[in-house]
């Protein structure tokens, strides 16, 4: 199945606006919408629970149903949204959501995706969401039959959900694109790690910058106890890295974030701000993308996240534009009182070789409460 025949079906069928968050299954579904010609308005959302609300602004405006798509990790985002406002009743807003299935049952993937895969269709049975599930083998006539079944829903008010197996898309022409910035963002992540005292608490986001921090780690120092690696939960790892300095204010931690995840949730600015630890060091790798799952831009490239942090009350900001200046990071921590911000635009790329922890989550997170030195159910 083309994804730029679905996006026209789409159009035909009456959709004009289209909002989301990427994901690696719907790679192609959304480097479609990058290059489609047609007349369909697109938001890359902050997370899917926006992508919900623009649609439902959309309806309002127009009378028209929106296509919300998005990896099925972001349901849980969705879900207060969908709930609350536009399920039936409710407001009964009619809604189509295109869902990458991570984590399918049978199906190898990453450990963050395992449970969230188990569960995904009873989720949408829950929600009260009519949903079909489509794969490489799905006919034209069947994929039809769904969208007149979807039609059908959404003339009733309601919303249906189209759950994409991995491999469904065929490969097309991909989407590229280059933000500009000179610098790569595994070399200012390991020139990070030098810089940092070696006993820092590192609290680290999702995709592919927690895969090199821990590639770099051991290449470093030989290790990576000292390393969390939030690998589910996009945008959550800076309030992770809140908790641990509140515990143990005697500890240097420090969370090296990312722009999109920075997005997804970015409340959570003004209340490290309000907390003011003095130990927290906030460190934001901006690519401008969400290369994790196929680059495509976040949709806030003007944003500067510096002046967010600043106008939110960090203590101290700055953006480092050259590897000098990210040299100095661990100088700069050791004379600078936290609340501090730091962002680093990098460029796109990441290594065709690069490797994934070898440790499992659970591993992971009694590897690093041994660093902190403390109790965990698995000693």
């Amino acid at each position: 199945m083309k994804a730029s025949n679905l996006l026209s079906q789409l159009e035909n069928m009456g959709f004009d606006t289209i909002a989301g968050v990427p994901d690696s299954t719907l790679k192609q579904f959304c480097d479609g919408i990058q290059t489609y010609e047609g007349n369909l308005k697109h938001y890359v959302t902050a997370n899917e629970g926006a992508a919900v609300a623009v649609g439902i602004g959309a309806y309002l405006a127009s009378g028209k149903p929106a296509c919300v798509y998005m990896q099925n990790s972001g349901i849980g985002n969705m879900v207060n949204p969908l709930a609350s406002l536009a399920n039936g009743d409710v407001y009964g807003v009619p809604m189509l959501f295109i869902v990458g299935w991570r984590g399918e049952p049978g199906v190898k993937d990453e450990p963050q995706h395992v449970f969230q895969g188990k569960i995904t269709c009873e989720l949408f049975e829950t929600l009260a969401v009519t949903y079909s599930v489509i794969d490489q083998n799905t006919t034209e006539e069947e994929m039809a039959a769904i969208l007149q079944e979807a039609g059908n829903t959404l003339e009733r008010g309601d919303q249906f959900a189209i759950i994409v197996k991995k491999g469904t898309f065929e490969k097309e022409e991909p989407f590229t694109w280059d933000n500009g910035n000179p610098m790569e963002r595994e070399e200012v992540l390991g020139r990070i790690l030098q810089a940092l005292p070696r006993d820092t608490a590192i609290v680290s986001t999702t995709g592919k910058i927690s895969r090199e921090l821990y590639e770099q780690s051991d290449k470093i120092y030989g290790s990576h106890e000292n390393l969390f690696m939030t690998v589910g939960g996009m945008g959550h790892a800076s309030m992770i890295a809140l908790g641990v300095a509140g515990k143990r204010p005697d500890k240097t931690v420090v969370c090296i974030d990312g722009d999109g995840a920075v997005l997804m949730h970015m409340g959570a600015l003004p209340l490290i701000a309000t907390q003011a630890p003095k130990n927290f060091y906030h460190i934001v790798i901006n690519n401008m993308a969400h290369e994790s799952v196929g680059a495509m831009p976040t949709g806030c490239q003007q944003t500067s996240f510096a002046e967010v942090a600043r106008a939110a009350g960090y203590k101290t900001v700055d953006k480092l534009e050259t590897l000098e200046a990210v040299d100095q990071i661990g100088t700069r921590i050791q004379e600078a009182e936290g609340p501090v911000f730091f962002e680093i635009p990098v460029s796109l790329g990441a290594r065709s070789d690069l490797g994934r922890p070898k440790e499992s989550a659970r591993q992971n997170k009694e590897i690093f409460m041994d660093f902190l030195g403390h109790y965990h159910e698995g000693k």
